[in-house]
């Protein structure tokens, strides 16, 4: 499958009267002006501070409401100019551990129509097949069907893009499935925001995890007791990339009787979780998000934390677990609410 460029519209970028991609922008401090100046010679390949202090939150995509991919810009330019996020040997190190081996023989269990993606994170859901909501699904599991993205916080968005052409949706179309619900944003986000943006054929349908947990609570709404506690969402960076699907997560909290607090960091003001600014060696800025983070997920009186993603669980679960809030899986909490879990 050949790749493509990104599909963004100079011009269009360089007329921006508010330049929110980098104005409203957490991590960088940016006025109209130098927002204006720095994306300008990111727009024409030179280089900028922006390039090198972007902790890669996703964020800015969200922001441009033209819909003119800034944040893949940015991390197409770093890749051009040679500019590595996170140490080389790190990077490299990420980079090799995900490369199929001859001992990854693509795993596939079923056969009903759609099937659900684990990615590599089968660990995640250990009682899938024991559970309501995931019967009558096919699963598949392994690097040959891992997404990839993760590459876009590393500054080798290339990577991404030659295993999703060239691997990652043959082996999964492969199957001949029509449907494939995903059970990470960044799954997700690849899918359908990602390979748009590139031009990227996806021969099969991307279902949001949400979607279908809110549309198998339907089938189950009987069975709903209303859990009434307090839970902080946290939200993870690549859901930045279609905050279209957003809405699902308020549509199974009023569902399943769960009480989302008022917080100051949610919705575009959310807050990554800061795992890759750790990766990235920020360890300053890296303490100083958490803090926030969490601080604020305590002063909104919440009892759960709400994940998604992998790397936020694994990056957040102990320190909110140490100030007194439970880390829970939105599908574990969703067990809850049907007595699967207690």
């Amino acid at each position: 499958m050949k790749m493509s460029e990104l599909e963004f519209d100079k011009e269009l970028c360089e007329t921006c009267p508010t330049y929110d991609c980098l104005v409203k922008c957490q991590y960088l401090d940016l006025d109209l002006k130098s927002a204006r100046s720095e994306i300008k010679k990111i727009v024409n390949g030179q280089d900028s501070f922006v390039l090198h202090d972007c902790t890669t939150c996703y964020a800015c995509e969200e922001y441009c409401k033209r819909g003119n991919h800034p944040f893949y810009l940015i991390t197409d330019i770093q890749e051009k100019r040679g500019i590595l996020v996170a140490p080389k040997p790190l990077t490299r190190q990420w980079i090799n551990m995900t490369i199929p081996q001859r001992k990854d023989i693509p795993q596939f269990y079923g056969a009903f129509e759609p099937a659900i993606s684990l990615c590599v994170f089968p660990e995640y859901i250990p009682d899938i097949n024991e559970s309501k909501f995931f019967e009558e699904l096919s699963i598949i599991i392994g690097r040959y069907f891992f997404c990839n993205l993760v590459y876009l916080h590393l500054g080798k968005p290339s990577e991404t893009r030659e295993r999703l052409t060239n691997m990652v949706i043959e082996h999964i179309a492969n199957h001949d499935f029509k449907e494939l619900v995903c059970l990470h944003d960044e799954c997700y986000s690849t899918f359908t925001s990602y390979a748009s943006a590139y031009g990227i054929e996806v021969p099969f349908k991307p279902i949001h995890f949400f979607e279908y947990i809110f549309n198998r609570l339907k089938d189950h709404k009987d069975e709903i007791n209303s859990l009434g506690v307090k839970v902080a969402y946290q939200r993870p960076c690549s859901s930045r990339l279609t905050p279209e699907t957003e809405h699902f997560v308020d549509d199974i909290f009023e569902l399943i009787g769960a009480n989302r607090v008022s917080r100051k960091y949610v919705g575009e003001n959310s807050l990554c979780c800061a795992g890759v600014i750790r990766i990235q060696q920020k360890y300053d800025l890296f303490v100083e998000i958490q803090k926030k983070n969490i601080d604020d997920m305590v002063s909104a009186g919440a009892q759960y934390c709400v994940f998604n993603c992998p790397m936020c669980y694994a990056s957040l679960s102990e320190a909110v677990s140490k100030r007194g809030i439970k880390p829970i899986m939105m599908h574990e909490l969703c067990q809850l609410a049907i007595g699967e879990r207690r």
